[in-house]
Parts: C-alpha cells; sequence; structure tokens
C-alpha cells in the first residue's frame, strides 16, 4: 500500500512513523511531504533512507492513505484535496 505523512519531519509526523514502524504496517511506497522549508530533508525509515517532497505540489493520486500530522491550519488547506484521491486520516482539530 501507498502511503503519505504530511508534516513527516515535524514531531506528530515522526511519531506516526514510529507507530507504523512498531506495528510492522505493510508500506509498498512512502511519501514524507512537509513544507518548503523542509524538501530535500532526509528521514529513516526501516533502514531506508526517504527525502521530504514539497506539500504544495504533491500528487496525492500517488497513495491509498495519507496520514495528515500537521495542524489544523494544513489540514483545513489540503486534507480536502487530498481526499479526492485518498483516504485521510487527520490528527489535527480541524475536522473535529
Amino acid at each position: 500500500m501507498n502511503i503519505a505523512i504530511v508534516g513527516a519531519t515535524g514531531n506528530v509526523g515522526r511519531k506516526t512513523l514510529e507507530v507504523l514502524e512498531k506495528k510492522e504496517f505493510s508500506i509498498d511506497n512512502l511519501y514524507l511531504v512537509a513544507s518548503s522549508k523542509s524538501v530535500g530533508k532526509k528521514i529513516i525509515f526501516k533502514g531506508k533512507e526517504y527525502e521530504v517532497s514539497d506539500l504544495e505540489s504533491f500528487d496525492f493520486s500517488k497513495v491509498k492513505i495519507t496520514f495528515f500530522a500537521a495542524g489544523g491550519k494544513i489540514s483545513e488547506k489540503f486534507a480536502e484535496k487530498a481526499a479526492k484521491n485518498c483516504l485521510v486520516i487527520d490528527n489535527s482539530s480541524y475536522f473535529r
């Protein structure tokens, strides 16, 4: 399954990665997504290095599930766009 994590470089995003790794969640392709200031950063997940992609230009049609771990303002702006292409799990308070 293809997964994206929006806010991957923040505390909640890193914790999401930790839980996915601990639970041995089956992932075929992982996309780490964040703001432009984090683009290009590298994060290790299950022994493999991943490069952070830009949220503004990310193509959500590449994934089946997107975890939003970046706060309410980001969810407000991008979650509905993502939901047109994939399942969205939002960890912010915006849609509560």
